[in-house]
């Protein structure tokens, strides 16, 4: 078989003129490559690792209208955040679901003005909610949607009804809300399938992973770290979606900024294997606050439980982990929510996290700091857009608000709109295949092989892994095993599985015994070292 990404490459040798080149290949530079390819412009998207393999591999795995923006004032973003989950669940029906949403209240009226407060520049951590500002911050969450709602309105529960339905729950509440938002399944895939779509349906549009580019001249040279070879290109106008690693790429693709524009601050989640908590959940995601005020949650994912999340600032951008103080706060809270369950460090089967790309901020709470998105144009050899900010949730209509400001800057008019536009999968009939293949895939599920051989001790089999590279632009262990399978998450990796996909994809790929070697030795390290699997599960 011929190895796929040659082809992209050779695109590059054939015609290095582009109209935009998007650099950052999480979420935003995705979102943002395939609304301009559908403009029909030149469009090359640089992702120096693999796409979505960085903070947007990293989220809460919600996707959700931002109910505690509510309480910094930012209801335009609230308002963005509810119209685009409600498109999600239209779009991508295969990948995000309705997601019923309990939140335990302790008191009535405390935290009533943490809006106010926020309002008049108070930059500290707010008050306990009571339930009287929740149900207020929940009717107006249903009444952003009254004209077109697609998930039901908010309830209010008694301490008895509440415990009725959650017994394990925490015996010291005096009131339980419950509101709809949504979960994503498989967000990295998404991202990959929005990739596709956008070459898919413009042949001028390259994506490209595992490659890096700096200025050469007037134009730039992008190099493929895989071979080392150097392609020179030229772009009219350069797209910044490095997230947090944004400052320090804005000078190196040659723009002088005037100031610090991101503050990244730092994510931690656990998926843990504990039956009893996930019974206790009834299928719900709890919300609820820790001792500090910071809002956490815990939801079923994929067979087990998702917990999280930490927020800790970071100085600068680099790979994080999830550290034994945060794994620590995070089963903390999950026990002051549930008292009764026996949760503990041994239920952890994976961790991740993250560095939120925020905007630079003068607060003292981390919670305080806005979750607004905006775009910045810089002077430069080559006009550079910076995009700042954003969230899962809120990706299409940050691409859409960057994509319109380069379409002005080119002088070139939109011809084409993202905001009904089906995603990957999440085109056509749903229930063409009825097995995993359609938890992964919707409709794209009859074009993977399912017959061949299975690799031992997992449903993956031999012609999936195939199709990953051919199609998926897989390229390494981890592109098939944590970002288009979610064998790593769910904590269902051993050390045959990585072996055989390792010896299945060397056949594709080319590699030696030498390079199957070291692919399994730096991935197991990967998943020991920054994502706390045990070592031992990770033996052949």
């Amino acid at each position: 078989m011929t190895d796929p990404r040659a082809k992209d490459i050779e695109k590059l040798r054939h015609s290095g003129d582009f109209d935009v080149v998007v650099v950052g290949g999480g979420i935003n530079g995705i979102g943002t490559f395939r609304d301009l390819a559908l403009q029909g412009l030149r469009v090359l998207l640089v992702e120096r690792e693999d796409f979505c393999s960085g903070c947007s591999a990293a989220p809460s795995r919600m996707i959700h209208g931002g109910l505690r923006y509510l309480e910094n004032g930012e209801f335009n973003l609230v308002r963005e955040s509810l119209f685009e989950r409600d498109a999600l669940l239209k779009n991508a029906p295969h990948m995000v679901f309705p997601l019923p949403t309990a939140v335990p209240v302790n008191s009535v009226f405390s935290g009533l003005l943490n809006t106010s407060m926020s309002f008049l520049g108070m930059k500290g951590r707010p008050r306990p909610r009571g339930i009287v500002p929740v149900k207020l911050g929940l009717s107006l969450y249903d009444l952003l949607t009254r004209k077109r709602r697609v998930l039901p309105p908010h309830r209010v529960f008694s301490r008895k009804q509440a415990l009725a339905r959650w017994p394990e729950l925490s015996p010291g509440l005096r009131f339980a809300a419950v509101y709809h938002d949504a979960w994503i399944s498989h967000p990295e895939r998404l991202a990959v399938e929005l990739v596709l779509d956008a070459e898919a349906g413009n042949g001028h549009a390259v994506a490209l992973n595992y490659a890096t580019i700096a200025p050469r001249g007037t134009g730039f040279t992008v190099t493929d770290t895989e071979t080392g070879e150097g392609l020179d290109i030229s772009a009219r106008v350069v797209v910044n979606a490095t997230g947090a690693w944004l400052d320090e790429t804005t000078e190196s693709l040659g723009a002088k900024a005037s100031g610090k524009l991101v503050s990244g601050t730092k994510g931690s989640h656990l998926i843990l294997d504990n039956p009893a908590l996930m019974e206790a959940l009834r299928g719900h995601m709890v919300y609820f606050e820790n001792t500090d005020g910071r809002v956490c949650i815990v939801f079923p994912y994929l067979g087990k439980v998702l917990a999280g999340a930490t927020d800790i600032r970071v100085k600068q951008a680099g790979r994080v982990r999830c550290e034994a103080d945060e794994r620590d706060y995070i089963l903390d809270s999950l026990r002051l929510i549930f008292p009764r369950l026996a949760i503990s460090a041994e239920d952890i089967v994976y961790s991740y996290s993250g560095i939120r790309p925020l905007p630079v901020a003068d607060v003292e709470f981390t919670g305080r700091i806005s979750r607004e998105h905006f775009t910045r144009r810089f002077d430069g050899p080559v006009p550079q857009f910076c995009m700042v900010g954003g969230k899962w949730t809120t990706f299409r209509a940050f691409a859409e608000q960057t994509t319109d400001m380069v379409l002005a800057e080119l002088g070139i008019p939109r011809r084409a709109s993202t905001r009904e536009l089906p995603i990957g999968g999440g085109k056509g009939d749903q229930s063409a295949v009825h097995d995993r293949r359609s938890e992964l895939y919707g409709s794209r599920a009859p074009q993977v092989p399912s017959d061949e051989e299975k690799i031992a001790g997992s449903d993956l089999t031999v012609g999936e892994v195939r199709f990953l590279i051919a199609h998926e632009k897989a390229r390494r262990l981890a592109d098939v095993l944590q970002r288009r399978q979610p064998l790593a998450i769910t904590g269902q990796l051993t050390g045959p599985v990585i072996s055989a996909t390792a010896h299945a994809m060397a056949g594709t790929l080319g590699w030696d015994a030498a390079r199957i070697r070291s692919e399994i030795s730096s991935f197991a390290a990967e998943l020991v070292n920054y994502h706390g699997v045990n070592p031992a599960i990770l033996e052949e």
